[in-house]
């Protein structure tokens, strides 16, 4: 028997998707019932709150870094050992890489996953008009299987009343449930998104009450019977097995660096590192016997002050790299790795690592926004010239002083029609970085690439005593 589960799409970006997608994981696992949790999209702030309700790891699925088959075998993974797969959706459900294909969209998932799709409405100030755009979204995509529409802010019972008539006189897919106005079920919200679950963290106090919304104001029940209990299914192999080697690779990991793919972490540990995570804010050294170190993004310019007065640590890191140790940092991670960070609507900026000789500046406005495919034009730590990966770029700051002659570009980057994209990779020594998160699972020989430099650091080292 396939192993059953929905997929929850909104109609737009901010109807209320991730809020209820929680609150459905939060009534589920009350329940009992084993929950495999899903993130559609480049997102790494709503996996962090999937992961602290269901107590499993929330993966990233993408129609458009990565292929059919990658995406297939990571769910199948990823469900092994669950009753039931909940995949929270991107943007507006027919949303995507662009406006004339479906690639990258949550309706394109849907359909490679052959799961139906729980549509999230903002009924806030309408009535009958919803039906006219539950019905648009329903017939948009006949080969689309729908579960049901679950409206969001709703302002009464009688208002969902009219929202149910308006629905049954047209409609085949039925209403699951009206979610009244609550503001004590919002999550906090920043430039990139929510604030994340490392600094916001969900308490079990929040998860029963959004699970105790669900349970009142949603047909869970029928659901359940309908859509979401199944049996255990064969699922195909998701790793090759590789010649293993064995090195230790320092991850930057807190409040400040806690944006990551955990197919990277995955990659990486599957030829063969051992990953050591640390604090940039409060480790005062790296951890020992290193051969790499890899830097995620996140919110360093919330932090800029007490990472910049981590001298031993900035100190270090430079010296890591003078000596040619494999860096790799990414947007957040990359700004850390630069010369200086200046906050918005901050005077001074503050002291980084200076492996690069930039200095990032924070801007009220959106800087870049978009899918990315980088070709590699140099060797590099992540790949041999001609390699190609794709990612995500999200930023609101921007670099300066990118004329020096130090600076060695090593990425050839395009974003949507095959225009040139904002960022570029850089590399100084081994250092790499730039500001586009990459997804090894658009290219595992990347990570493996990035787990011989480091181990090769290693042994030239001992080589040398």
């Amino acid at each position: 028997m396939k192993r059953k589960g929905v997929v929850i799409a909104g109609t737009n970006s901010g109807s209320g998707k991730t809020t209820i997608t929680m609150g459905i994981m939060a009534a589920l696992q009350r329940k009992g019932i084993r929950v495999a949790p899903f993130k559609i999209g480049p997102d790494f702030i709503d996996t962090g709150h999937h992961e602290r309700i269901t107590k499993r790891p929330s993966r990233n699925l993408d129609g458009w870094m990565l292929s059919k088959s990658y995406n297939l075998n990571c769910y199948h993974h990823a469900t092994r050992e669950a009753n039931v797969a909940i995949v929270e959706g991107v943007m507006g459900l027919f949303d995507g890489y662009d406006g004339k294909s479906e690639a990258g969209s949550t309706a394109q998932m849907a359909k490679w996953l052959g799961l139906p799709v729980i549509l999230i409405v903002n009924a806030k100030s309408m009535a009958r008009s919803a039906a006219a755009i539950v019905q648009g979204f329903e017939n948009f995509d006949p080969d689309l299987t729908f579960a049901g529409v679950i409206f969001n802010n709703v302002g009464s019972e009688r208002h969902l009343e009219y929202l149910k008539e308006a629905v049954d006189q047209s409609i085949q897919m039925p209403v699951l449930g009206g979610i009244p106005r609550n503001n004590e079920i919002s999550i906090p919200e920043r430039h990139l998104g929510l604030v994340t679950s490392d600094e916001f963290g969900l308490s079990e106090k929040k998860i029963n009450l959004l699970a105790e919304v669900i349970e009142t104001h949603v047909q869970l029940d029928d659901l359940i019977h309908q859509f979401l209990l199944s049996q255990e299914t064969e699922n195909p192999s998701f790793l090759e097995n590789p010649e293993k080697i064995n090195v230790r690779i320092a991850v930057a990991r807190d409040k400040a660096f806690c944006f990551y793919y955990l197919d990277n972490f995955d990659w990486l540990k599957h030829y063969g590192a051992e990953l050591v995570f640390f604090s940039p804010i409060t480790d005062k050294h790296l951890p020992e016997n290193i051969g790499g170190i890899y830097f995620g993004g996140g919110y360093p310019e919330l932090f800029a002050k007490e990472l910049s007065q981590n001298h031993s640590l900035l100190r270090e890191i430079k010296e890591k790299s003078d000596t040619n140790m494999p860096i790799y940092g990414e947007c957040g991670g990359f700004m850390y790795l630069c010369q200086a960070l200046q906050p918005y609507a901050e005077k001074h900026s503050y002291e980084m690592t200076g492996c690069f000789p930039f200095r990032t500046c924070m801007s009220k406005k959106l800087i870049a926004l978009g899918y990315r495919e980088i070709t590699l034009h140099q060797d590099s730590v992540i790949g041999n010239k001609g390699m190609s990966l794709r990612g995500h770029e999200f930023h609101y700051s921007s670099i300066e002083n990118t004329d020096s002659k130090r600076i060695c570009k090593k990425y050839r980057v395009t974003g949507r029609k095959n225009m040139p994209a904002y960022s570029n990779g850089f590399q100084v020594n081994n250092t790499l970085g730039s500001y586009i998160h990459l997804h090894f699972g658009s290219l595992p020989a990347a990570a493996q690439f990035f787990v011989k430099k480091c181990y090769h650091y290693v042994r030239t080292l001992y080589a040398a005593k």
